[in-house]
């Protein structure tokens, strides 16, 4: 299986070395993942690539501290948060790991700044609100509600409300699974620019393969395991990708 590269010049903030993860299903044993190995760089952007079922959502999860590997380490900056207690894990996700998700899980009675403002008020150094959603390009649409959002516009919302905390990690599950081609390429200009503008080391996971040429690294998912872990020689701009 891929070993993380030695020779990398940069360093691993989070790595899953070794990782499997074991689900009970009646009398049968799933693997969702059989010995992972998977560094995510500082200040890289990740594509994590694979079909459904391959172990992506799962291996995220571990990653961000959501869920906890049956065998093997989740080294953040060279401590085992795979062995921390529940107080730990949620600082964890707390301080250093912004979340976006397929769904945007927005608080319909709040308006886009107001469903920031949720992760600013216990943040320990965030951006204001109204920054964020600038960064996402929605400072004209930050007192409307969910209702009076498009899907994209819903799910930039959950991205400034995401980076709003300033996290060190960004983890992104299919951002774009529930949106058309067009409003999907606007959010993974936001992701991008977000990596490019704050630094923010970001991991996202999607099964459509074009996606992949936007990043600075691939890996790819097969069956719970590493099929592949590639530097991209060039990368894409989000507004070039076609599928």
């Amino acid at each position: 299986m891929p070993e993380p590269n030695p020779n990398s010049p940069r360093s691993a903030i989070l790595a899953a070395h070794d990782v499997t993860k074991t689900y009970r299903m009646g009398d049968v044993d799933v693997h969702a993942l059989r010995g992972v190995n998977v560094p995510l760089y500082e200040g890289e952007l990740m594509v994590l690539l694979g079909p459904s079922g391959s172990g992506k959502s799962t291996l995220l999860n571990i990653l961000g501290a959501l869920d906890v590997p049956t065998s093997g380490r989740v080294l953040y900056k060279g401590n085992d948060i795979a062995i921390a207690g529940e107080r730990e894990l949620t600082q964890f996700r707390r301080d250093h790991v912004g979340f976006v998700f397929q769904f945007y899980n927005l608080v319909p009675s709040l308006t886009a700044r107001e469903n920031v403002a949720l992760v600013t008020e216990i943040a320990e150094k965030p951006l204001d609100s109204g920054e964020a959603l600038e960064l996402v390009g929605l400072s004209e649409r930050m007192e409307h509600f969910p209702a009076q959002l498009s899907g994209g516009e819903q799910q930039r919302v959950a991205i400034a409300r995401a980076v709003a905390k300033q996290p060190e990690i960004l983890l992104c599950d299919e951002p774009t699974g529930a949106l058309d081609f067009k409003t999907g390429i606007k959010v993974l200009e936001v992701i991008d620019q977000v990596n490019r503008t704050l630094g923010t080391t970001t991991a996202v996971i999607t099964h459509h393969a074009p996606i992949a040429s936007m990043a600075d690294r691939v890996i790819a998912l097969s069956d719970g395991m590493v099929s592949r872990d590639e530097t991209n020689p060039e990368k894409i701009s989000p507004a070039d990708l076609t599928w």
